[in-house]
């Protein structure tokens, strides 16, 4: 038999007076001040409170804990609002809430935004509940324009930069294929990493392979010279992804042999006593296999 899943709070969503509600923490006045905050409290301001705020019931009924929405609820107090719709939790536990959040990729973003467009929200409603100007909303409409379909499904979930799509458009479909692999493999989606991948990009691969000459102010010559070199790097990189798996296996094999080794004090005594290069070696390989282990920062 089958045990149901318990719901951990109440399904009717209530409506509750501000002054009900206490907070769990304090909001500083430089979060007050982030780009963050001011776009929620903007698209409170022309849509409304969407998501409701997380609470739970005190023994005497009052207060209401706050456990998840501390941003919005600052947000509607700083704009008179006097009540709020709330999801009451069953317990004060606020650990399981708005822990694990999944940010909206540039492609989906874009994608939200072409389909609001298209059901009749205008420019300039999108642009104040965003908390941009009407001309990012252009942009992030037109992102995929000049893409390659086979390009917009290796990122699509990756948090790519508007920059990074504005070079791959100036590359030709095979090109954008290929840095766009690039990109994932080394799990780096930054603009200047897409724009050194353009510049080191061949004139028959650009569209516009004059413009890439006056960005750059490179000669041919130079040019040519960062393409090998490029050329061997992407080389190199893709050997080791293709050995990477096997290697860390090794390592894991040995890393447990050795850490048994070093579980016998006769072994450990003698290695300290004849060979303390090599015990120091064996410690080093066992503390680099462990996952938990910190990386250590360059001097």
């Amino acid at each position: 038999m089958t045990e149901h899943v318990k719901i951990s709070f109440e399904q009717p969503v209530r409506v509750f007076p501000l002054d009900d509600i206490l907070p769990s923490k304090m909001l500083s006045a430089a979060l007050k001040e982030s780009t963050k905050y001011k776009r929620i409290a903007a698209s409170i301001a022309e849509v409304g409170l969407v998501e409701p705020l997380v609470v739970s019931r005190a023994k005497s009924g009052r207060p209401l804990l706050l456990l998840d929405g501390h941003v919005r609820l600052s947000a509607l107090r700083d704009q008179g609002t006097h009540e709020a719709r709330c999801l009451i939790a069953d317990d004060d536990e606020a650990f399981t809430y708005n822990k694990r959040v999944n940010r909206l990729a540039t492609i989906q973003e874009h994608y939200m935004i072409v389909r609001a467009l298209e059901r009749g929200v205008s420019e300039q409603k999108l642009a104040r509940a965003l908390d941009v100007d009407v001309g990012a909303i252009r942009q992030r409409r037109d992102l995929l324009n000049g893409i390659s379909a086979d390009v917009t499904e290796l990122p699509k979930d990756k948090p790519v930069g508007t920059h990074a799509f504005q070079a791959l458009k100036k590359m030709k479909p095979i090109r954008q294929l290929e840095v766009a692999e690039l990109m994932v493999s080394a799990n780096n989606y930054g603009a200047n990493y897409a724009k050194a991948l353009l510049a080191t990009t061949k004139p028959s691969e650009l569209h516009r392979p004059d413009q890439l000459k006056k960005a750059t102010g490179l000669n041919a010559e130079q040019m040519a010279r960062i393409e090998r070199e490029m050329a061997s790097v992407n080389h190199d990189y893709k050997e080791l992804e293709v050995s990477y798996g096997d290697d860390m296996l090794l390592l894991v094999i040995a890393s447990g042999f050795l850490e048994r080794i070093l579980t016998k004090p006769e072994i450990v005594r003698f290695l300290e006593t004849r060979h303390p290069e090599i015990l120091e070696n064996f410690r080093s390989i066992v503390a680099s296999s462990s996952l938990d282990q910190p990386v250590a920062k360059a001097a």
